[in-house]
């Protein structure tokens, strides 16, 4: 039996794959971008090709598939008026190859960049004498030479001039653009020299040891072939690529709605852009196209089961709800055209409870994954998540992944079940996986740390959604003045105090001695004990001790432990205070049974956690 393979690897030369390049037969699919490489990188291929040094392979896919149907534009330096369809596109090797078509396929001079990333055009030369030094250095021997082929000092001098065939035989500068056709440069040139036969001699050799090497240079080619799924061309792209754009499902798709004319780039950049001007929803500022067409595909998928099911297909024949890579890949434009405006009023509304659950920034928010389900879920239910019961839901099922630390790892499956689980849970008692999966665990309050854990983020909006007030000005932590006051999150005994107190800074680091304060209240607070710094504040903000009181327990501080420096009170207190917060978020009991005193993390939990 044949093994059954998607593609073919081979050996192709050159000059035949550049031939058909020009031809329009070898084309690049629409989600390849423009060709980037610099003078030297230029330099650098000539030189390795001119040595017969490999320069890796080139990865291609036959066209004509049903499955993969791709927009194609020509390569950069390739002119048609009516191209003709491709029999292939290029995936990886777009920059090596529109290199090697300008400097040594096409009677025009090269764009290309300098070193400094300025735009200059150049024709590449070699010196003849200087490649055939055996001790020469064959990058050196390859030439860079202006537009005007003239040479020039900074006062403007010309120092030298190859602007005619007849100075570039004097110099013995073989002009790379006729490397595949030399014949009439060398009869030029034996004419030059009068036939002089130390100079025939001279080309002769490097006709045969550098422009064969050109001519017979085999290119290895791994071709993929039509049958190939969409998905493995976007899975083989990934490991494989090694320069240009990176083939992500956003710009496979970018290709494919292009031979349909819809620019999908340009859609996605104008729903960009719109989250951006919208004031509350600076929390978007992270979403990305993937997410974007994750939420499309949950949605999609989620209409076509049920549309299944209520054209009597049994539920466990019906297709599934799925956002996994495999399935985006599916997405017909009218399936985007059908639900983007939706998707789009779904991320809208999760902007919009973000915002009521006093998260503000995109950095603060504890899962940008779970926006995916979350826009998804909103979407379906439109108006009907505007009601108390049905947000005060949608608050329990979001807190839950959260304190649950629930989309960290492989999610899209998580993802699958929230819509329709959610989506029915606001009409029945039937908690989704998500809220009866959740746990947390109270040793886990001694090692979130900092804001690579989720939720350490989610302890924060927390203190703030629940009305924590700043320690300086006794104000309400609303947007205007988390970003006015740099809102962050602070330690409560500081940790330079600690340091010197003898308190574990395991336990002086970790979030029950964190709070939110504003950058000025912090510098206050300094490096002080709570004995200290709270008299200070309270005397520069002028109100009584009973208002001190009130702000401290506005973030579930025991007053008195504070100001007694009492750190091992204080901790105890606020660890089963946040606990209290955290049973009130996920509406489930949380287990305890351990106390600070006893409880060691783990080194290895410790350094994750940093």
């Amino acid at each position: 039996m044949n093994a059954i393979t998607t593609f073919d690897s081979t050996r192709e030369s050159l000059l035949d794959m550049l031939r058909s390049i020009r031809k329009g037969e070898t084309q690049l699919p629409d989600f390849q971008r423009g060709w980037i490489w610099d003078d030297e990188h230029i330099k650098s291929l000539l030189a390795s090709v001119s040595l017969s040094y490999p320069i890796g392979t080139v990865m291609m896919l036959q066209t004509g598939s049903e499955d993969v149907h791709l927009k194609p534009h020509l390569v950069e330096g390739v002119f048609w008026d009516d191209p003709p369809e491709p029999e292939r596109l290029i995936l990886d090797g777009q920059q090596r190859l529109t290199s090697f078509l300008q400097a040594i396929y096409a009677d025009r001079p090269v764009d290309t960049r300098d070193a400094r990333g300025a735009h200059i055009r150049r024709w590449y030369y070699i010196d003849i004498a200087q490649a055939m030094n055996s001790d020469g250095d064959r990058e050196e021997a390859i030439k860079s030479l202006p537009e005007d082929r003239r040479i020039i000092n900074f006062r403007r001098e010309v120092i030298a001039d190859y602007s005619t065939p007849e100075k570039e035989y004097e110099a013995g500068l073989f002009p790379l653009s006729q490397v595949f056709d030399d014949t009439e440069w060398r009869w030029g040139y034996e004419k030059f020299w009068d036939y002089d036969k130390e100079k025939a001699k001279l080309f002769g050799e490097f006709e045969k040891e550098l422009i064969e090497r050109f001519k017979q240079y085999q290119v290895p080619l791994i071709l993929m072939r039509k049958e190939t799924p969409k998905e493995a061309v976007c899975q083989i792209f990934e490991k494989v690529n090694t320069g240009g754009v990176s083939l992500t499902v956003f710009e496979l798709l970018t290709a494919t709605y292009a031979a349909d004319n819809f620019r999908l780039r340009d859609n996605w950049t104008e729903r960009k852009r719109h989250f951006k001007e919208q004031k509350e929803q600076k929390v978007l500022a992270r979403v990305e196209s993937t997410d974007f067409l994750q939420t499309i595909t949950l949605l999609t998928t989620y209409a076509r089961r049920h549309q299944s099911i209520a054209n009597g297909i049994s539920i466990d024949n019906a297709p599934g709800i799925s956002c996994k890579k495999k399935e985006i890949l599916r997405l017909s434009l009218d399936d985007y055209k059908t639900w983007a405006d939706r998707a789009a009023k779904g991320f809208e509304k999760a902007a919009r409870f973000l915002h009521s659950q006093k998260i503000f920034a995109a950095r603060d928010i504890p899962y940008q994954t779970q926006l995916v389900p979350f826009a998804a879920i909103l979407a379906v239910l439109e108006d009907r998540a505007d009601s108390d019961g049905v947000k005060a839901k949608l608050a329990r099922w979001y807190w839950c992944g959260i304190l649950g630390e629930l989309y960290g790892g492989a999610i899209e499956t998580r993802f699958a079940k929230d819509l329709p689980e959610v989506v029915e849970w606001v009409s029945d008692d039937t908690e989704p996986s998500t809220v009866s999966d959740a746990n947390f665990v109270p040793e886990r309050l001694h090692t979130l740390r900092n804001r690579n854990s989720a939720a350490y983020k989610g302890l924060h909006a927390l203190l703030l959604r629940d009305g924590c007030q700043d320690f300086r000005t006794g104000d309400n932590i609303d947007e205007q003045l988390y970003f006015e006051d740099a809102i962050d999150i602070h330690h409560i005994f500081p940790q330079h105090w600690c340091g010197n107190n003898g308190i574990d800074m395991k336990l002086c680091g970790c979030i029950v001695n964190k709070t939110p304060l504003s950058a000025k209240t912090n510098r206050i607070i300094s490096g002080n004990a709570p004995s200290t710094y709270l008299p200070h504040v309270q005397k520069r903000s002028g109100y009584d001790d009973n208002r001190m009181v009130e702000i401290l327990q506005s973030h579930v501080i025991e007053p008195k432990s504070l100001q007694s420096d009492d750190f091992g009170s204080f901790f105890k207190s606020r660890e089963k205070a946040l606990l209290d917060r955290i049973e009130k978020a996920m509406g489930k009991h949380v287990a305890r049974v351990t106390t600070s005193q006893d409880f060691d993390i783990p080194e290895e939990e410790l350094e994750a956690e940093e």
